[in-house]
């Protein structure tokens, strides 16, 4: 199998490293304007010569460039499986795939305890599901964080796109947002064009009252997830790697020495395997339906 990774930045890097480790990928090529030793290197899509020849794409550019590099793809090629990262795009675009199979990279969904999470309340009614998520831009982002793309807004960066995995998450559990009140902005001396908070109030298509926060700005980096149940509470704090129930008795569950790729080495066997956890391109569209309604509310 071969595969073709469009963009070689810090998460594109990730996806090649992850993919060397896989048996049944024989060959990986880069679109890049860099000069990778030891790989095939094409300044563009179109310097390709035979995009036939790829089954598995990766498209690791800038969140902007997402709808020309599908658009492209799904117009040169059949059948074929194609891997964007998340967010699908910057804003919504109306943009259905008629060639391929498109999976969206919310890698958060292989994260061991959120799909133990996600198992156990199979048997639960929820009422209420609390989502969180906030770091300080500066400490996150290597280098200068103002050159980052999470800085810029027209490079489609800022927390409700950067930490969308909340939303695909939250709606992943407990169901599609069928009404939404938010608010987006920049409230920080940051030096960013793009938005630092943004908070998400609404209710679900199963009835589920869901609250998320997610920011730029907190220097106690957190990234957690409360659900309250009518016979039991959880609570899954990333960081700390630790799951608990709470209900007739108290259960905890502990993965606080989850390897670095282990999370994407999952992601890339489902999408090339049983594609049981992955994201779909509809579920994809559905979080960017949320996003736009935020968007929209933000911008008026």
């Amino acid at each position: 199998m071969k595969a073709l990774i469009l963009g070689y930045g810090s998460i594109g890097k990730r996806h090649c490293e992850v993919l060397e480790t896989l048996l049944q990928i024989d060959k990986i090529c880069l679109v890049t304007s860099q000069d990778i030793t030891g790989k095939a290197c094409y300044k563009s899509l179109e310097d390709v010569p035979n995009l036939d020849e790829f089954d598995y794409f990766v498209i690791a550019t800038p969140t902007f460039l997402h709808l020309q590099n599908l658009k492209f793809l799904d117009e040169k090629v059949k059948d074929k499986i194609i891997l964007c990262e998340k967010p699908l795009f910057e804003k919504f675009y109306d943009f259905t795939p008629k060639n391929n199979k498109i999976f969206v990279g919310y890698v958060l969904r292989f994260h061991p305890l959120l799909q133990k999470l996600k198992e156990l309340l199979n048997g639960e009614k929820i009422l209420y599901i609390n989502a969180s998520c906030g770091q300080y831009l500066p400490s996150w982002r290597n280098g200068d964080y103002t050159k980052c793309y999470s800085a810029s807004r027209e490079k489609g960066g800022g927390v409700l796109l950067d930490l969308s995995h909340e939303i695909d998450y939250v709606t992943w559990i407990c169901g599609k947002f069928k009404s939404i009140q938010s608010f987006q902005g920049k409230i920080s001396d940051l030096q960013i064009t793009s938005d630092d908070l943004c908070l998400i109030f609404g209710k679900t298509n199963k009835n589920v009252v869901a609250n998320i926060s997610i920011d730029y700005l907190s220097h106690m980096t957190h990234r957690n997830v409360r659900v309250e149940c009518e016979a039991s509470t959880y609570e899954l704090d990333f960081i700390k790697g630790t799951l608990i129930k709470q209900g007739d008795k108290k259960q905890i569950f502990n993965m606080s020495n989850l390897a670095r790729n282990e999370m994407f080495l999952a992601m890339h066997k489902d999408v090339l395997g049983e594609q049981r956890y992955i994201c779909h391109f509809s579920e994809g569209q559905d979080t960017m339906g949320a996003i736009d309604q935020i968007q929209r509310q933000n911008n008026e």
